[in-house]
């Protein structure tokens, strides 16, 4: 039996995610809102900039993927990248908020692609190693699942600040200005995330290492991890999360506004996500540790998709669609602590297979399908919008009829198809992994 992690330890592991996450939520929330309404950069235009620049991370999530499992350093191989990366992106962050208002159009969508792309280079420089991260710290399921759990309290805050918090502190700080009010945030969220993944470095310790050589061929390795069917359903998994997430994100402020008329219904339905995540990071550990990741993850799923249905029947009664929005959130939110834990799973099960562990290429892959995930929901909504010319505060019907079923659509479509490759996760071959010398 493993021994139990310090609680600081923990603690700091699932509040590593403000590092990581933290610029990347409030990116998803509302830098397509930003570039449209505020910088009035064209809806189609921004789409293709988050596709192509996300695009670009399927070869540097698999680099920096090799580089962590070929990193060898007094601090280990995971946290050298969080002390490397933590202050470059901090300054990014505010960056890709600080778009030049006299620039022409064609450079503030250059340098709009490319503060995003290297937000994008930089978060996966941070998720990787920190995904990669969990399997060396226990091997233990039930610890696994804790630290699961713990991480989406971390989430759950960073959905928090990134969401609920993004719009009020705009106002704050820009006293009517957007521009330099979202500037101001991004440069408060700089530092909060700053602080968290300090911490991560500082706090959290690997104990068990993969003892292959660091020297290894990439195309073989890469193969391998297409032969391994637990990392693939986890692909599956998180790539069509991602996708709802990314759509959603963008799509509830535009939702809120020209669908269900009441703006005020932004500050509760994106924080909605993160305060089911706060519960979920409870409630999801035991019910995972009673069912196992496969059924849970399908029960709740079904749910979810059922709820998602009913939520068109809701649309003038607030409180009953409030109250099934929130069940669903809750139902999706627990597949999330069965992700954290998939991923490192998969480790195992690759041992097992193949004798080497390969924490960090597989780690970048699953980061890929985040990140991907994500682009395809944001610039499938952004499409969208170009394609009824969506004008900001004088909309037609048919821009809010589309608004209105891509949102339920989706995520009924989306959920469906997650459960459906759920159902593969195999039955995983454990290894006894060797601990790390001291």
């Amino acid at each position: 039996m493993a021994a139990r992690l310090p609680f600081a330890e923990r603690l700091s592991y699932g509040f590593g995610d403000l590092g990581t996450s933290l610029a990347y939520n409030m990116a998803s929330g509302f830098l397509l809102y930003y570039y449209t309404d505020v910088v009035r950069l064209p809806a189609a235009a921004v789409g293709t900039v988050f596709l192509v620049a996300r695009l670009l991370d399927a070869i540097i999530d698999i680099l920096v993927g090799i580089a962590v499992d070929r990193t060898h350093s007094r601090w280990g191989r995971t946290r050298p990248w969080f002390l490397i990366t933590a202050l470059p992106y901090a300054v990014v962050t505010v960056l890709v908020f600080s778009v030049p208002a006299g620039w022409s159009q064609g450079a503030q969508l250059v340098f709009a692609f490319v503060t995003f792309k290297a937000l994008g280079l930089l978060m996966s420089s941070q998720a990787i190693p920190y995904t990669a991260l969990m399997p060396m710290m226990t091997n233990d399921r039930h610890e696994r699942l804790k630290l699961g759990g713990m991480r989406s309290v971390g989430t759950s805050v960073s959905v928090v600040l990134g969401t609920a918090a993004t719009m009020p502190l705009v106002g704050l700080f820009g006293g009517g200005d957007l521009r330099h009010g979202f500037q101001a945030v991004a440069a408060l969220f700089a530092v909060v995330g700053l602080t968290a993944t300090a911490a991560l470095f500082h706090f959290c310790r690997e104990r068990f290492e993969d003892h292959a050589s660091p020297r290894f061929a990439i195309l073989p390795a890469v193969r391998q991890m297409l032969g391994n069917r637990a990392w693939l359903v986890c692909f599956g998994f998180c790539l069509t999360y991602f996708i709802r997430f990314g759509l959603m994100m963008s799509a509830t402020t535009y939702f809120a506004i020209e669908v269900l008329g009441r703006p005020w219904m932004i500050s509760v339905m994106l924080p909605a996500v993160s305060g089911m995540l706060l519960l979920s990071s409870f409630v999801a550990p035991p019910i995972l540790a009673r069912t196992g990741l496969r059924a849970g993850s399908t029960a709740v799923l079904a749910v979810a998709a059922a709820l998602f249905g009913l939520l068109p029947l809701a649309e003038n009664n607030t409180a009953l669609f409030l109250a099934l929005y929130f069940l669903a959130c809750l139902a999706t939110s627990i597949t999330i602590t069965a992700a954290f834990t998939m991923i490192a799973e998969t480790v195992d099960h690759h041992e097992a297979q193949f004798g080497v562990r390969r924490e960090g290429l597989l780690s970048a892959g699953v980061s890929l399908s985040t990140k991907v995930g994500m682009a395809v929901g944001t610039a499938g909504f952004a499409w969208l919008l170009g394609a009824v010319d969506y004008t900001p505060g004088a909309n037609s019907e048919t821009a809010r009829e589309a608004i209105r079923w891509a949102y339920y659509g989706s995520a009924v479509v989306l959920l469906t198809l997650q459960t459906v490759i759920v159902l593969a996760w195999p039955t995983l071959r454990r290894p006894a992994p060797v601990p790390a010398a001291a």
